[in-house]
């Protein structure tokens, strides 16, 4: 099977995972989405390595889903050992392991269980989620029969999340009657269906008025981009190895933001731009931005490293760099009367851009507002820098957060 096609399959397989874990929580557990903390490419604590999902529901121990759908066995296992046999924290701390393959049917299954035990520390639990298993917790949680794990398939079973994350999001009759509308369809791109149930319960507002233009004190404005994009695209020989590591990008980053509470606004060439605190400002946005932005690194990380993979020649640079700012903006109709279509506009959206370009890679810039507004349990990880020139702006106070001194983001 083309590896292209491989590589987009395993990372759709990734993103229906984190929908079946939050889903297969809310109906099991009693666990409201907003209470499920996902992560995609978690740092496991050992340089280079990343769990491809961390999923820390509410009260509960953390797990971890591995989707080596379509890898050979050899490199499967390569992976696994380099991942959990090692003794980290970020390791020890795990319930188990769940690795999603291609099929564990057959004479060899107790072989691969044999194998699949010395890829991971000793006490570590793991399971695997074969097509079988995992067709049968998509029919489980969703209510879908499929009989096989193709990209045909898999659309269908996005589109019946959809309507169930309508469903929750908006309220209807059912489920299986609830159709998103163009405007519904719009509000769950920008956000997550968890964020949108909030807003509606707490506001009491009609779908229409979710989130309306005007004037937003008080945002969070999270712009973050890929360092060294021109040298990677540059030496890319194969077009579609570009595109594959955009998509793994800008899905990963998209899941981030709407997953931390926040919108996504807009993504443009390898930039992607996300505010916290509208239509509403939640109890801890800020800190959620924070933490979006440091998961955002680890995404800029993985992605930047299986792209030189990749490559012949060596990128000076790796990862992504990101600035944030808070202030205010306006939220303006980009049609007459329109609610689908919004624009962004202010001068936050300005001084996030001009600190993103100042950051290094791995580094995390931020305004001195901002700064103060996270207070001393997060303040006090940055470093203070010189005042920094932005064209038609001013000199701009900031402070400056390396990966190397991350703070928690549990």
């Amino acid at each position: 099977m083309e590896e292209n096609y491989l590589r987009e399959l395993r990372l759709m397989l990734e993103e229906l995972c984190c929908d079946l874990c939050r889903f297969e929580h809310l109906h099991r557990d009693g666990i409201s989405p907003e209470h499920v903390l996902i992560d995609r490419e978690y740092n496991l604590g050992a340089p280079g390595t990343f769990a491809d999902i961390h999923v820390l529901p509410d009260g509960k121990r953390p797990y971890c889903i591995e989707v080596d759908n379509g890898y050979s066995r050899q490199a499967m296992l390569q992976s696994l050992k380099r991942k959990y046999a090692r003794d980290t924290p970020e390791v020890r701390e795990l319930a188990k392991v769940a690795v999603v393959v291609d099929s564990e049917a057959g004479p060899d299954r107790e072989q691969l269980h044999r194998q699949m035990k010395g890829s991971f520390l000793p006490d570590l639990p793991f399971e695997v989620w074969d097509e079988e298993r995992l067709l049968g917790l998509i029919q489980d949680v969703f209510g879908i029969r499929i009989n096989s794990l193709t990209a045909a398939n898999l659309l269908n079973v996005r589109d019946a999340i959809n309507r169930a994350e309508g469903f929750l999001a908006f309220g209807d009759r059912s489920p299986e009657e609830h159709v998103n509308s163009p405007l519904q369809s719009s509000l769950l791109w920008h956000f997550s269906f968890w964020r949108l149930a909030q807003i509606r319960k707490q506001s009491d507002v009609a779908t229409r008025d979710i989130l309306p233009p005007g004037h937003y004190r008080g945002v969070v404005v999270l712009a973050v981009d890929l360092c060294g994009f021109s040298g990677y695209v540059r030496d890319t020989r194969d077009d579609g190895i570009l595109r594959r590591h955009l998509t793994s990008f800008y899905s990963k980053g998209r899941s981030q933001i709407i997953d931390s509470g926040g919108m996504l606004y807009q993504i443009v060439g390898d930039e992607i731009i996300g505010v916290f605190g509208i239509p509403d400002r939640r109890a801890n946005y800020i800190q959620d931005a924070l933490r979006a932005a440091i998961s955002l690194l680890n995404v800029g990380f993985s992605v930047t490293r299986s792209w030189q993979r990749q490559l012949d020649r060596c990128q000076p640079s790796e990862g992504v760099h990101i600035g944030m700012a808070i202030g205010d903006i306006q939220l303006v109709s980009l049609r007459p009367f329109s609610r689908t279509y919004l624009g962004i506009v202010g001068d936050t959206i300005n001084v996030a851009a001009r600190l993103m370009s100042e950051a290094g890679p791995g580094e995390i810039i931020i305004s001195n507002w901002l700064h103060h507004e996270l207070g001393d349990a997060s303040g006090h990880q940055f470093s203070e820098l010189q005042p920094i020139d932005a064209r038609n702006i001013g000199r701009i106070k900031a402070w400056k957060l390396a990966l190397s001194s991350q703070p928690s983001i549990s």
